[in-house]
């Protein structure tokens, strides 16, 4: 086997289509179909079920591919072993987020890796955590930004850090009064969620049971919000309350005061957030450098807004 056929294999493992595939890897329909055929043959299994407009890997193929992908990973570090003055600062790093913490972490986070990496822009894609899961075991993405936990076979992380939970309440609301206010008393409200799929969502009923029957019955009026921006809008037009990520929280005190950010009583439910990537990525300085910038993001002075008000 070759590692053309190995690159061959994880593309149509992509893209779910051989002419797909074929473009990425710049040859031929029947140059790359070929390729896989021969190293199927070689291993003697189906690494792929061809169908009419479709493709579908099977069991033994998804294994197969997924150590494909370790082996180019283990090959992109020969050039860097051997001309060390390669720079794996200089290139773009795909790095992959969670809708839930991109918009709030990367307008702080990208002027700061300009500064230490100009040679490293990023390509920034968002997504849910299963989904940025898989692209990042099939190498379309380099790194992700996700809440733990998450265990991954291959797959390492790094923490970065913790916030808390807070309150979002119109300013007219009667427990905008209060300095603090708990899960309980949010849970007989208007409580407005995000959808099912967001793994915030997830969190926020593991920490406030009461808060299901809630969410459930404003799901069945078709009353949840497809992102954190979204319910923060609903917040402010009177239609209920919700709990957002600190972080997310950081302007909604802005022009016109038109909802207001409180504490909530302890035990205070919050994620942590992490960096992952596949464990053979060769690119270890942008790793690096992207925990170090990320480790200087101003989070301290967003979740001051919970504390002070």
């Amino acid at each position: 086997m070759t590692l053309t056929e190995l690159r061959y294999i994880v593309a149509v493992a992509r893209h779910r289509h051989f002419g797909h595939a074929a473009e990425a890897c710049h040859v031929s329909q029947p140059t790359l179909s070929m390729g896989v055929r021969r190293l199927e043959e070689q291993l003697g299994v189906q690494l792929f079920e061809r169908g009419h407009g479709e493709v579908r890997i099977t069991a033994v193929g998804e294994e197969i591919v997924a150590q494909a992908q370790r082996v180019l990973d283990e090959a992109e570090r020969i050039p860097l072993i051997a001309g060390r003055h390669a720079d794996p600062l200089d290139g773009p790093l795909r790095l992959g987020a969670i809708y839930t913490i991109g918009p709030y972490l990367l307008p702080w986070l990208v002027p700061l890796l300009r500064e230490r990496a100009p040679r490293m822009p990023l390509l920034i894609e968002e997504d849910y955590t299963v989904g940025l899961a898989r692209r990042l075991r099939s190498g379309e993405l380099d790194a992700i930004l996700v809440a733990l936990p998450f265990d991954e076979p291959g797959i390492d992380t790094r923490p970065l850090y913790e916030e808390p939970f807070v309150a979002l309440l119109p300013s007219g609301h009667p427990l905008a009064e209060c300095e603090a206010v708990s899960l309980a008393e949010l849970a007989e409200e208007d409580l407005l969620l995000l959808g099912p799929g967001h793994c915030f969502r997830d969190q926020l009923l593991a920490a406030c049971p009461a808060c299901r029957e809630r969410a459930e019955s404003w799901a069945a009026r078709g009353l949840e919000g497809s992102s954190l921006e979204t319910i923060r809008h609903m917040v402010a037009s009177g239609l209920g309350v919700t709990v957002l990520p600190c972080t997310a929280a950081g302007d909604a005190q802005g022009p016109g005061r038109v909802t207001r950010v409180r504490r909530l009583e302890g035990p205070v439910p919050q994620r942590r957030v992490a960096l992952a990537w596949r464990s053979g990525f060769p690119r270890r300085a942008a790793i690096e450098t992207l925990c170090t910038a990320i480790a200087e993001v101003p989070l301290s002075c967003i979740r001051k807004l919970a504390s002070d008000n």
